[in-house]
């Protein structure tokens, strides 16, 4: 293919990735260098028949005239990646020198909101994204096998799950593990504890969340798996039959190769996916025992003060940006490995 014709022919695609990905990045990672422009606090006096007295208070015009010719707000540089919302690498640095045990570190650390977040993204994403990748696998392999008149219903009912907008179904889920809900009143029968609260524990909380994110994910993984069975030669099932092969060793050595492919683009998607968690915890009104990173994008733009803290977000972004970044560099590390043998 000549240069002028490949440059034809990629160039409407290069344009659209730029408009849409890296300019909004890169205008993210602008934004995170500044933060918004302090009230503009003056002092007047005020005098009565009993003497003067000076006050403070806002001076809302100032204000609004200092954020209006700097909009993007104070340059602070990369103190928004170091402060106590986030990197804290001075709380961190003095725990780690004072903490007697890792027990005593971990405590602080998951103090800090930063890092409180982290570890849960971290955890909902590593057991999240394998257990979705052999759930699925699983129910694939299951449906494949049903008489044809079975597999229409099953498919159906298996992706309703996945139908479900996620925030409803995390509201469903929600009111049903409250006291007054079918598995929560259950669960309190069954191990006579009229107290017992799946959301009052944050372990609790947690699996709540993680089982609710395999339940919801799952049936994109078997969909995609199972159109990917109907692909797999009988000619090559037929031949391991034939060399003594029982259904383990095909799968194993037949069935799994052949959809590599598609595990690892299962897996690119739930990681992106995995990380980014965020309606659950909405939805179960979880935040006070997990949080997530976009949780605390979601609290800086919502404000608790009724202003939205951008530069804080924009941080929060970019490290969610750069932690994906990391997360998928094995999985491509991987794949360009395998196309390089290929080719």
């Amino acid at each position: 293919m000549r240069h002028r014709t490949f440059v034809s022919f990629i160039w409407p695609s290069a344009f659209v990735m730029l408009l849409f990905i890296a300019v909004p990045i890169i205008s993210v990672g602008v934004q995170s260098l500044f933060i918004q422009h302090e009230q503009v606090i003056e002092t007047v006096e005020n005098c009565g028949p009993f003497g003067c007295k000076q006050t403070q208070q806002i001076n809302y015009e100032a204000t609004e005239t200092l954020r209006k010719e700097k909009p993007l707000g104070r340059f602070v540089g990369l103190e928004a990646y170091t402060n106590r919302n986030h990197l804290a690498l001075e709380e961190v640095k003095e725990s780690w020198g004072t903490a007697n045990t890792y027990q005593e570190f971990y405590k602080d650390i998951m103090n800090l909101p930063f890092y409180k977040a982290l570890v849960f993204t971290l955890t909902y994403t590593a057991i999240v994204t394998p257990m979705v990748l052999i759930l699925g696998f699983l129910v694939a392999l299951s449906v494949n096998r049903l008489p044809s008149i079975f597999k229409g219903p099953t498919i159906f009912c298996s992706l309703l799950p996945f139908i479900v907008t996620p925030l409803i179904g995390a509201l469903i889920l929600f009111w049903m593990i409250d006291a007054d809900g079918i598995i929560g009143g259950t669960l309190q029968i069954i191990f006579h504890n009229p107290e017992l609260s799946l959301k009052a524990s944050p372990t609790l909380t947690w699996i709540t969340l993680i089982i609710y994110g395999i339940w919801h994910s799952a049936p994109f993984s078997f969909i995609v798996f199972y159109a990917g069975l109907q692909t797999v030669p009988k000619e090559t099932i037929e031949s391991a039959k034939i060399d003594g092969a029982n259904k383990w060793e095909q799968v194993r050595y037949v069935i799994i190769p052949h959809l590599m492919p598609l595990v690892i683009f299962i897996a690119l998607m739930q990681l992106m996916d995995n990380f980014r968690v965020f309606e659950p915890i909405i939805g179960f009104n979880a935040s006070a025992n997990a949080t997530s990173l976009s949780w605390l994008i979601y609290n800086d733009l919502r404000g608790s003060d009724g202003n939205m803290v951008f530069g804080s977000a924009a941080a929060t972004s970019f490290l969610m940006i750069i932690g994906v970044c990391i997360l998928l560099t094995p999985v491509l590390i991987r794949t360009w490995r395998s196309y390089q043998k290929v080719s």
